[in-house]
């Protein structure tokens, strides 16, 4: 029986031919464990060298091996319409946006499987004749990560009546468990931000505020998480600032809720943000966030009660937003567990997945 209390078992292919682990990964995955543990039969299309492809082993997960190099590279399709005419799935869902673009040459018709695309990133698509018919005619119906992005698939064309609204999940027992055994507080405080080194996330706004507040005479300890494309740039804003001894770069690290039980609060200045997973684990560490007010993050951060939403690229608007903080503990220790109740109540992997199956149920039997 499924997770919502079907009696229908489903036999879904999964498409996410992405190489690199992100997000958008980690919510395959959990999705992918909740299914099979529900007992629906999964086939996961994914990158054969990715994590992706290594972590989903799984009895009711079969993976198989795509590679796609862009939107454009179309040579692992007769492969896959072959699997999808064998296989006879129920349903196909297709996680990222080169997922979406095979779409357009998979089987379509009575006979063949719902088509179903999750939709992550925050960017605006055009509103011409061909996002309409990737969205309108490829797929039976997309998934939305936040209302930010069901509102910009909307003004692009898509039929706002097939988007449904599903928020991304955590699993928040690691960040609750690890934030048990921490300090409260820090003596020097410590700010931390964990994101991919990449212009979108807005790391060059926190350093221009680490630098305001320390003009101001504050002490207080940046902690910088990810590896990627920016790492050289920042590095060297970093030394331009005179910000060596306050700001750490410590790369890619793999614990996350430990990384977050340690700190006192997360900032994300992003520029683009189609939900903010990074802050749902620190709410669920118990800590509080500032973010911009872009994308679903002034969905995941209720403004005042769990953290802060300031504007983007304004590194002054975030350095009051920080010392804030830091100047009423009392405060920022209510945001945070008012935070960790939030995460709990809406942001959850079991909601998530649960969702998407009653999502499936839906396509399948032309109520959705």
């Amino acid at each position: 029986m499924g997770g919502s209390g079907h009696s229908r078992l489903l036999k879904i292919l999964h498409i996410d031919p992405e190489k690199n682990w992100g997000g958008g990964e980690a919510q395959v995955f959990g999705l992918l464990q909740n299914l099979a543990d529900w007992g629906h039969r999964n086939d996961l299309a994914t990158h054969p060298e990715g994590k992706l492809f290594r972590l989903s082993q799984n009895p009711k997960v079969r993976n198989i091996p795509l590679t796609v190099r862009n939107d454009a590279d179309i040579r692992a399709v007769p492969a896959l319409r072959r699997l999808i005419h064998k296989e006879r799935y129920d349903l196909v869902h297709l996680h990222t946006k080169r997922a979406h673009a095979l779409s357009l040459w998979l089987p379509r018709g009575a006979t063949s499987p719902k088509y179903l695309v999750t939709r992550r990133m925050d960017y605006p698509e055009a509103n011409n004749r061909y996002t309409r018919y990737l969205y309108n005619r490829r797929v039976d119906g997309v998934v939305a990560i936040s209302q930010s992005i069901a509102d910009l698939l909307a003004k692009a064309g898509v039929d706002r009546g097939s988007i449904r609204l599903i928020y991304s999940g955590i699993d928040p027992q690691p960040f609750q468990s690890a934030a048990k055994g921490a300090k409260q507080r820090n003596e020097i405080p410590v700010v931390a931000m964990v994101a991919v080194l990449e212009e979108r996330k807005g790391h060059r706004f926190l350093l221009e505020a680490a630098r305001i507040l320390k003009d101001r005479g504050h002490r207080i300890r940046y902690l910088l998480a990810g590896d990627g494309s920016q790492k050289t740039q920042l590095e060297q804003q970093v030394q331009r600032l005179g910000l060596s001894e306050d700001v750490s770069l410590v790369g890619f690290v793999s614990d996350v809720a430990k990384v977050l039980a340690s700190i006192d609060l997360l900032v994300l200045p992003s520029l683009y943000e189609g939900l903010g997973v990074a802050a749902l684990e620190a709410m669920a560490a118990g800590k509080p966030v500032i973010g911009t007010r872009v994308g679903g993050l002034a969905e995941s951060i209720i403004d005042g009660e769990t953290g802060y939403l300031v504007p983007p690229k304004d590194g002054r608007a975030l350095a009051e937003a920080i010392a804030n903080l830091i100047a009423d503990p009392s405060m920022a220790q209510k945001m945070g567990r008012r935070g960790a109740e939030r995460v709990v109540q809406c942001f959850t992997m079991a909601q998530m997945a649960k969702k998407n199956e009653e999502y499936y149920y839906a396509l399948l039997e032309g109520e959705a």
